[in-house]
């Protein structure tokens, strides 16, 4: 079954999925950032022009289909899993129970984010970083990190093809790191020319767009 573009970072073979997600085959793990969920929830309550409040719900139907179709037994969620602390505490009971639907028979693991900074009490277990093999997956890239999967930045890429210029969310990566699109439903991005991206990433770095089809392309600068 051909899940998405298979690449490689530091030994560890990874396929990034259209949806957003990141799949490692050798350890049945799928890693997703910034889900930003309860964001409709956190506008509304900050004063903010109103959004339609389905967000959740349609991050966790793509989450429980990536889940379903790679088998997955580990999740890692790379931060700001929920748009602020108020946003996880007001979640929906439906929501919830959704979430904990997911994660039984996984182990799953809330890595902090800068929007989501300590536990939410939602089941799993909430670390700053977890290490895997050669793999460190954090939130926020660290100058010089080898080997580091992270979010935080939100990637898109645009380009050229067929006579069309296409816009999306992105998974950028060089031979030190990886960073993954934002896989949240309301969430928006920042551009791979923009920095800190282009300061961040090497001369030779890719960009993988999301959507049915991946898209693998130099990085556009």
């Amino acid at each position: 079954m051909n899940l998405g573009h298979n690449f490689t970072l530091f030994g560890a073979r990874l396929t990034a999925l259209g949806s957003g997600a990141l799949w490692w085959a050798e350890h049945r793990l799928l890693c997703v950032s910034d889900l930003h969920l309860g964001k409709s929830e956190r506008i509304a309550r900050c004063g903010g022009t109103p959004l339609p409040p389905y967000e959740s719900q349609d991050t966790l139907t793509r989450l429980a289909h990536d889940l379903e179709r790679c088998n997955a037994q580990t999740v890692v969620a790379l931060g700001d899993s929920f748009d602020d602390l108020g946003a996880a505490q007001a979640l929906p009971e439906a929501a919830r129970l959704w979430i904990a639907k997911l994660q039984a028979g996984r182990k799953w693991v809330w890595i902090e984010g800068n929007h989501d900074p300590g536990p939410v009490g939602l089941g799993g277990v909430h670390l700053g970083e977890i290490a895997c093999d050669a793999l460190t997956f954090r939130h926020i890239a660290q100058p010089g990190a080898q080997g580091e999967v992270s979010g935080h930045y939100h990637p898109k890429a645009s380009v050229s093809l067929k006579g069309r210029t296409i816009s999306r969310p992105a998974f950028i990566y060089d031979h030190a790191r990886l960073i993954l699109p934002a896989y949240g439903t309301y969430t928006g991005g920042l551009r791979t020319s923009s920095e800190p991206i282009r300061s961040l990433m090497s001369p030779q770095a890719c960009a993988i767009l999301t959507g049915p089809a991946p898209v693998v392309v130099p990085m556009p600068r």
